[in-house]
């Protein structure tokens, strides 16, 4: 898979992330909110680090195992958070999904509707049969969204992650193509 494509919704529109994205998204991927309950966004988030991650998203080498889409509003362009498939496998035709969106825009359904355009595009353009997510037992509302696009909550693994020191436990939910449609 080459570079991310531009994916419609309702209210959004996804795509790929662009250098000129660095300082809104360090800005928004930076509140200590969104760092405490995701793995891979350190606290403080800086400026380098938003370049290297953009840079890392839009290298060939990426291009077969991740699909990160900028979530942006579709009346304004306001970049409003990120989601994605990451460890995609076409062999085996699975993927995981994962997703963050900026506090200010917290529960307005943004997440829902840019996780649901995203499942389409793994089931429908990469031919997935087995989308999986995660998360932190103590981030109900993550669980909710997935809930809300038809995943099926797995199970729970113990003490699966530490995040500052504390362990944490993690629960697991996936959707089969199947069950999708």
């Amino acid at each position: 898979m080459s570079a991310v494509p531009s994916l419609h919704t309702d209210r959004l529109i996804l795509g790929g992330f662009h250098l000129e994205d660095a300082a809104e998204l360090q800005q928004l991927a930076g509140a200590r909110e969104i760092a405490d309950t995701t793995l891979r966004i350190p606290h403080p988030y800086r400026l380098e680090h938003a370049l290297a991650w953009i840079e890392q998203q839009n290298s060939p080498a990426a291009a077969d195992e991740i699909a990160n889409f900028a979530v942006r509003l579709l009346a304004t362009g306001q970049l409003v958070g990120c989601v994605g498939l990451r460890d995609i496998n076409v062999q085996q035709r699975q993927a995981e999904l994962g997703f963050w969106i900026a506090v200010d825009c917290w529960g307005r359904g943004y997440a829902r509707e840019a996780a649901r355009a995203v499942l389409r595009f793994g089931f429908e353009m990469l031919d997935l049969n087995r989308i999986c997510a995660h998360h932190m037992g103590r981030n109900p509302a993550s669980g909710r969204v997935l809930q809300a696009i038809g995943m099926q909550r797995e199970g729970v693994v113990r003490q699966r992650v530490q995040k500052w020191g504390v362990y944490e436990d993690v629960v697991l939910y996936a959707v089969l193509r199947d069950e999708w449609r």
